[in-house]
């Protein structure tokens, strides 16, 4: 990557790889027309911060390069020191899956990284947590409205007598009844709610509340215990013992209470950061994305897989067009193929629905200079930094091994936080560059601004700026090892992210792709 280093009004532009004929914008504001860039540049034309400008003619039906790939083919001719946005790119076509490299070029193991620990739960199952959640499962959406007057109850009255406890989370969703349940695809969410109730973060507690009548039958989320010993978890609002609203309340305040006093008793320990469970997920990015943030945090990816712990990245579409990239850092073949298996069910997933990678980006990540999917994947996977790939999960399995993990989900923030924690994600770090409030209330997220001029702006919402490696002041692996210190200390509950100090937490958004009916 180039840098072009000047005084802080001075033009200034990043060029990512030296085959490159596009560099962006780094300027707050953008650049006029008649602006020099270094190599005696000039605007033809104002160019929006984060946004591109051709570094040499481009012919019309000509390739535009960034990341040492191509991003589109110019719908006109593009002289030297043009404004390059997608009204003016052909998208490419996509990889073809049938013939990508399988485990061709598995990266070495770089030296463990000893030392590191944080202050987390561990669990019965040897798993660990960063928090210490009573987390209150649902069948059903029609109990979600009794769910949350309980949980504000739980809150106000019980919550404080147990110090321990960080909170009580409702794990509501719009599944459960009203579908296709034995459908094929119905195994995305059942099994997506049967593996969210495992979270570490909620420490083995089983509640789940019902209604009676649904689909979805309540002892179904917890598969894994006999039927007897999961009655014992389950309150049904329909059943006959109830008289009255005020009785099913105080049932699921005395379960809750129960429950409660069990993880009063979890403590925090040192324990090796071996024992991190990491999700990377990026929303409304832009153009610096893959420049900064994503590339810090792809570092910080890196440093925890040597500690031993483990990382998962997503979003199949923001993967879809750099695959090729990705396939042949996979452990081995059959990784490869379980890759290749997801990104075919997606691109089957959105042809039944008539619609295609094109849909990806949206109007903000256009604005903030991504021209198309295939500019947006080849910053998105940066995140994944450079470690082997060594296991690929289908939406809503949950891990179990332990590295750099390809968890699929959509690309939709809150289906794939949901989709994230029911994988077993316990912490997770969201990159921005256009800004979101986004959080989850069962797992600590930490925001990264891909630019100074976001986290100075939201100085109360980001809670990491990763835009020092866009002017020089700092490179990438420097960013990246501050960006993994503060992943231990949020870890620890010594630092807490912003969205949870304003208390800013999105609903779940369980992925279901089978028929509703």
């Amino acid at each position: 990557m180039t840098i072009q280093q000047a005084a802080p009004q001075a033009p200034r532009s990043i060029r990512l790889n030296p085959n490159d004929n596009v560099a962006i914008v780094v300027n707050s504001g953008g650049l006029p027309a008649g602006a020099v860039l270094e190599n005696d540049l000039v605007l033809i034309d104002h160019v929006p911060q984060a946004h591109k400008v051709t570094l040499q003619d481009v012919p019309e039906g000509g390739e535009v390069v960034r990341y040492g790939e191509v991003i589109g083919y110019a719908l006109k001719a593009l002289p030297r020191g043009s404004w390059v946005n997608e009204l003016l790119l052909e998208l490419p076509t996509p990889p073809e899956l049938a013939s990508l490299p399988l485990a061709t070029k598995v990266p070495a193991d770089l030296p463990p990284l000893e030392g590191y620990t944080f202050e987390g739960y561990r669990n019965a199952d040897g798993s660990v947590g960063t928090r210490n959640v009573l987390g209150i499962s649902t069948s059903v959406h029609c109990v979600a409205g009794v769910v949350d007057h309980a949980v504000r109850i739980i809150k106000e009255r019980l919550l404080p007598k147990y110090p321990n406890v960080d909170d009580v989370v409702g794990l509501n969703h719009l599944y459960g009844c009203g579908v296709a349940i034995n459908a094929p695809e119905a195994v995305v969410p059942i099994r997506t709610l049967q593996n969210l109730a495992k979270n570490p973060n909620f420490g083995g507690e089983i509640l789940v509340v019902g209604l009676g009548c649904e689909k979805l039958r309540p002892e179904t989320l917890m598969p894994e215990l006999p039927s007897d010993q999961a009655m014992k978890n389950i309150m049904s609002l329909q059943d006959e013992g109830f008289t009255g609203f005020q009785q099913m309340i105080d049932r699921i305040l005395q379960m809750a209470e129960e429950r409660l006093e069990q993880l009063n008793r979890r403590q925090r320990e040192t324990v090796p950061a071996s024992e991190l469970v990491v999700g990377l997920q990026c929303g409304g990015s832009d153009a610096f994305s893959g420049v900064t943030a994503n590339p810090a945090l792809g570092h910080a990816a890196d440093l925890i897989v040597r500690a031993g712990g483990t990382v998962m990245f997503s979003e199949v579409t923001e993967v879809r067009d750099a695959v090729h990239l990705l396939t042949p850092r996979c452990i081995d073949e059959e990784t490869g193929r379980a890759m290749l298996r997801e990104m075919k069910w997606y691109d089957d997933y959105l042809a039944q629905g008539r619609t295609d990678r094109s849909a990806n980006p949206s109007p903000g990540n256009k604005k903030g200079g991504l021209s198309n999917i295939v500019e947006k994947a080849l910053g998105s996977i940066a995140k994944s930094g450079n470690s082997k790939i060594s296991q690929v999960l289908a939406p809503g399995e949950r891990a179990t091994k332990k590295g750099l993990i390809f968890a699929a989900t959509p690309a939709s923030d809150f289906v794939c936080g949901t989709q994230q924690l029911a994988s077993g994600m316990t912490l997770q770090v969201f990159t921005t560059g256009r800004g979101t409030p986004y959080g989850l209330a069962a797992a600590p997220v930490i925001k990264v601004a891909t630019r100074t001029d976001l986290a100075k702006r939201w100085h109360d919402l980001m809670d990491f700026d990763a835009g020092p490696v866009a002017t020089g002041e700092a490179t990438i692996e420097e960013v990246g090892q501050q960006l993994f210190e503060l992943i231990l200390d949020v870890a620890s509950g010594r630092k807490k992210p912003w969205s949870d100090v304003w208390g800013i937490h999105n609903a779940l958004a369980v992925f279901n792709p089978a028929p509703v009916t």
